[in-house]
């Protein structure tokens, strides 16, 4: 069953921009990445915020074939991150960019941010993907360092992306929830459950807005047209979450 349509890229008479927002974890590209490149085309983002990018070996030609595939380029991110990264199409241009690497808990996998300012069309946006730590003491400090560096952007408007590694009723999850938009709560559209791809019965993927964003519709493509679910399973882990926003002209 085809999804109801979601408003497509646009900007609008006021300067302001409807942009769709992609979020992402990729599994190193371990799995079928010409199935992931079409998902991702399908979807038509702006913005690809993704977690799990390959850090080791020649990181960086994987990061770009990947990009080359989708139709995207390399924004930011990749290992200097510790594996989240940033994709954007050719409509958005790229202001500053910032990597950053969180501290280390001793057996515990490194963890960082990909963040960045970009301009799309007459709209000023904040991006940042995380990837949040299985330890659930770790989690929620590390969603408070995710909004520390959302007010180190320096912009009002601003959009995360994340595999936080809880469900909505976790305090990590909560308190980025408390703060900003929860896109799917706020506009549902498509699917719920992100994880596993196979039999989803979990929502541990989300993409969130500050408040100003307005949120025009988010949630899982499953039934996009383009979006298939032999490529759904065969991509990754995880199922991806598509979002349109519509972000005010800046000042």
């Amino acid at each position: 069953m085809e999804l109801t349509a979601l408003p497509d890229s646009r900007t609008e008479a006021d300067g302001s921009a409807v942009v769709r927002v992609l979020g992402y974890n990729i599994r190193s590209l371990r799995d079928d990445e010409d199935a992931l490149a079409r998902v991702v085309r399908a979807c038509a983002p702006d913005v690809v915020l993704v977690q799990e990018a390959p850090r080791f070996f020649r990181w960086r030609k994987h990061a770009a074939r990947l990009a080359a595939k989708s139709g995207l380029v390399v924004v930011g991110g990749g290992a200097t991150a510790a594996g989240p990264l940033l994709l954007c199409s050719l409509r958005v241009t790229v202001e500053r960019t910032r990597d950053v690497l969180l501290p280390l808990t001793p057996g515990l996998h490194r963890r960082g941010f990909a963040t960045a300012v970009v301009r799309v069309g007459g709209a000023r946006l904040g991006l940042l993907s995380c990837h949040l730590s299985l330890r659930a003491d770790e989690r929620y400090a590390q969603a408070g360092m995710v909004l520390e560096q959302l007010a180190a952007l320096g912009v009002p408007h601003a959009v995360v992306g994340g595999d936080v590694n809880e469900r909505p009723d976790g305090r990590a999850f909560r308190r980025l929830a408390s703060a900003l938009q929860d896109c799917r709560a706020v506009r549902p559209w498509g699917g719920e459950h992100t994880h596993p791809p196979g039999e989803p019965h979990q929502r541990i993927d989300a993409l969130f807005a500050t408040g100003g964003v307005e949120v025009l519709g988010c949630g899982v493509p499953t039934g996009l047209p383009g979006v298939t679910e032999a490529d759904l399973r065969a991509a990754t882990d995880h199922l991806p979450v598509l979002a349109a926003l519509r972000v005010p002209a800046a000042p």
